[in-house]
């Protein structure tokens, strides 16, 4: 991870810019972690309807991904990359996106001290070592932003896969949503809140 000073109106800000890191998975394939591009756009429409379709975990069906237009990605990735708040980390395996990250920083005096993160990933790559990766690299992000106190994020009852990587990577369960999540069939799930300190 690097920071690039950039301009927001007349204010000069740090930028999140994650640079290239190349890491081997478990069955011998390479990977990237990097910050997004437009040469992503293609293959990241494309992820979000396969992921949308592999789990009912991810908040969103296949058939609500026809908002995602190759022209908004553009601007999402433009604006994440400019970003002094949040950075989205994407993940490829030969040339294509298989999975993404992001963390969001609060931007108010009383909360500024909090941040937000959020993964999603094709089941084709489970238990290949990314989810780790991807959470070690937005974890060194919040501890390099100065008063960053804790990490938060949540996830959907019965995601156990989940719920697994977020305690080993040192969340713990602070919350609940009751039935905050519907599915189809009428079947309503909680949804649970977490959190990490960050060690200072």
């Amino acid at each position: 991870m690097i920071e690039r000073h950039g301009e927001l109106g007349f204010e000069e800000v740090n930028v999140m810019i994650i640079e290239d890191v190349w890491f081997e998975l478990k069955d011998g394939r390479k990977a990237l972690l990097r910050s997004p591009k437009e040469e992503d756009i293609e293959s990241t429409l494309e992820y979000l309807v396969i992921s949308a379709k592999e789990t009912e975990y991810i908040l969103r069906y296949p058939e609500e991904c026809g908002k995602y237009t190759a022209e908004g990605e553009k601007i999402l990735f433009e604006q994440k990359n400019a970003s002094p708040n949040e950075a989205m980390i994407m993940c490829i395996v030969d040339g294509k996106v298989i999975g993404n990250c992001e963390i969001n920083f609060f931007k108010g005096i009383k909360t500024r001290h909090r941040a937000n993160v959020a993964i999603a990933l094709r089941s084709e790559f489970w238990n290949q070592g990314i989810g780790t990766k991807m959470f070690q690299e937005m974890i060194r992000l919040a501890e390099n932003r100065e008063g960053v106190m804790q990490i938060e994020l949540d996830f959907v009852e019965g995601n156990s896969r989940a719920r697994h990587l977020y305690e080993k990577m040192g969340f713990r369960i602070t919350g609940v949503r009751p039935n905050a999540v519907r599915l189809k069939n009428g079947t309503l799930l909680n949804e649970y809140m977490m959190i990490k300190e960050i060690k200072r």
